[in-house]
């Protein structure tokens, strides 16, 4: 019998901050990280504990922005204990229904009408006062780095020639450049249906922020529209942007950008940011032993190919996949 000594840790470390024994420890989920979450019932509260491994992972940015957050009016985790030296926190349970399990026709409007009200408090930040990282260049750049290593090289055995990678280089350029072009605001950045819970109360629960960024206004309603979990229309999705346009013109915003330009935009921040997710997909199967992301490779997939099909500029990406014959090549892959 394998003992989990970080389980052993953390439940002694709960009796010492609790004064009690008396209290039950069970899984409640994991990411894509090395954090896993624990339900904990004590009496008839409910916590959810944070297990995040110190030489791993760095609490230090989820401490604060869980506090910027919430003093925005966000309904994020309240820390009610926490001990960074063994990568524990103790945090108020939103719940355990994210927004996946909900979402449905009928139910899409209001619950992500829901998300972008809480996404235009986190756009009223001033940007000029957190301390979190820029987006700039180099870091997505970098992100899409792992669609060629992880995807493309490791994933799928494919060898890119010289002008394969200078194609490639090309598009990224184009991408980052219009990523850096846009307002520039608070990014979630992964702003999707798990990482949204649904509450009676403040609707969404917001969690896994601690990788927030100063970027793109784009960003997170990419991550929230063409999510890689759940697949809309894009009729349906330019009627979701059309409504965010309108809500920031009526909250007194003097945007310079029109409507097309902010299509644009929208489309191309896709592009890169499905790139990386394809490269952090591959990562987590192949390194980190998480094959079960490989599921939702396909769709992702299918986004940046669309997407590049119905622009000029990022037609010569859609051409190299299928010189490739890559979406192929992925699916033989997983019929082995």
């Amino acid at each position: 019998m394998v003992v989990d000594e970080r389980k052993q840790l953390l439940i002694t470390w709960l009796q010492g901050v609790f004064g009690t024994d008396k209290f039950s420890c069970e899984p409640a989920s994991s990411d894509a990280s090395f954090r896993r979450y624990f339900r904990v019932i004590l009496a008839d509260e409910s916590f959810v504990v944070m297990d995040a491994p110190p030489e791993k992972e760095d609490c230090t940015s989820f401490i604060t922005i869980a506090t910027l957050l919430f003093e925005q009016g966000i309904n994020v985790p309240k820390i009610f204990h926490l001990s960074l030296e063994k990568g524990f926190l103790v945090l108020s349970d939103l719940g355990s229904e994210n927004y996946l399990d909900d979402l449905n026709d009928e139910t899409a409007d209001k619950r992500y009408d829901d998300a972008v009200q809480a996404l235009h408090k986190m756009h009223r930040l001033p940007t000029s006062e957190l301390d979190i990282p820029m987006y700039d260049s180099g870091l997505l750049q970098q992100e899409m780095g792992l669609f060629d290593e992880w995807f493309v090289s490791r994933l799928l055995g494919v060898e890119l020639s010289v002008a394969d990678k200078q194609t490639l280089a090309s598009v990224k350029s184009l991408l980052s450049e219009s990523a850096l072009a846009q307002p520039q605001v608070f990014v979630h950045r992964d702003y999707h249906s798990r990482n949204l819970m649904l509450t009676t109360k403040n609707n969404p629960g917001v969690i896994d922020f601690q990788d927030a960024v100063i970027g793109p206004i784009t960003y997170d309603l990419v991550s929230l529209y063409r999510d890689c979990y759940i697949e809309w229309a894009d009729e349906k999705i330019y009627t979701w942007l059309d409504e965010f346009i309108r809500q920031r013109k009526k909250q007194g915003h003097a945007d310079e950008f029109d409507r097309a330009q902010f299509y644009q935009w929208f489309d191309w921040m896709g592009v890169q940011r499905h790139l990386k997710v394809l490269g952090i997909f591959s990562r987590l199967c192949l390194r980190d032993g998480k094959p079960g992301y490989l599921n939702d490779i396909p769709l992702t997939l299918s986004y940046v190919i669309n997407v590049c099909r119905r622009y000029k500029a990022l037609e010569p990406l859609a051409e190299l996949m299928e010189r490739h014959d890559i979406a192929n090549k992925f699916e033989q892959r997983q019929t082995k």
